[in-house]
């Protein structure tokens, strides 16, 4: 009886061990997104010498994410104060580790969020990539004042089609933690990239069939474009509805 109790203390050890390997295998270094001087991704480190040579405004919109923020156009496509901060490959952790360099000193007054797509793809949980939202959301609340954060749902690729029932279940638990918080947004881009037979759009792509092409970013922007338009109406309605109010105590 005493070796078959060693036996499964040893066992549970074991088990321990190798759930740690796996939970740090999950959790990739964030200092590998500082300093590179090769390749055409984007690093942390360029983003903070073009803030020390350049100007920015505080109060706009802000992207931020992986290589699908980074490669998207987005002063093409959107008007005002825009700042793009995407870098590829990142997790979501990631984005929470450089949160002062990427998100807080910018007081953006919108953040548009895509992240997701690589940690799933990396084997973490949709329980995991939603415990990162809620850190995220934590920060955001904290730091930066009567800011709306959009989360944009992880997209539907050919290239991690065998990934799409976690990467959809990711973005059903964070649309429903959305629904109950003020401030936060679901932007639904992914289900208008199925067709009828169940699939993405291949148009949609560009060769690796995981980026998007020219079509794909005319989409998303669409969407984004009439959702940003919607708050901006939301908060105006709100602003006239205070004055309103304040004026009858006049």
């Amino acid at each position: 009886m005493k070796f078959l109790t060693l036996m499964r203390i040893v066992a549970l050890f074991f088990i321990l061990i190798f759930s740690f390997q796996i939970t740090a295998q999950q959790n990739p270094n964030p200092e590998r997104f500082y300093s590179s001087k090769h390749g055409k991704e984007l690093f942390i480190e360029q983003f903070i010498d073009w803030d020390k040579k350049n100007s920015f405004s505080k109060g706009g919109i802000l992207f931020v994410g992986s290589s699908s923020i980074r490669l998207w156009p987005t002063s093409q496509y959107f008007k005002g104060n825009i700042i793009n901060r995407g870098f590829g490959g990142s997790h979501l952790s990631d984005i929470i580790y450089y949160f002062d360099h990427m998100v807080e000193k910018y007081a953006p007054k919108t953040i548009l969020l895509y992240a997701g797509d690589n940690d799933i793809a990396d084997n973490k949980s949709p329980e995991q990539v939603l415990d990162d939202f809620i850190d995220f959301t934590t920060l955001v609340n904290d730091k930066i004042a009567h800011c709306a954060l959009v989360f944009i749902s992880i997209k539907p690729s050919p290239s991690r089609w065998r990934y799409w029932p976690e990467m959809k279940m990711t973005n059903d638990l964070i649309k429903l933690y959305v629904r109950d918080h003020d401030n936060l947004y679901y932007l639904d881009t992914a289900t208008p990239m199925i067709g009828e037979n169940g699939r993405p759009f291949p148009e949609l792509f560009v060769s690796d069939s995981l980026h998007l092409s020219t079509k794909g970013y005319d989409l998303w922007s669409s969407i984004a474009n009439s959702f940003l338009d919607s708050i901006s109406a939301e908060n105006n309605s709100l602003k006239i509805n205070l004055e309103h109010i304040k004026n009858m105590f006049k």
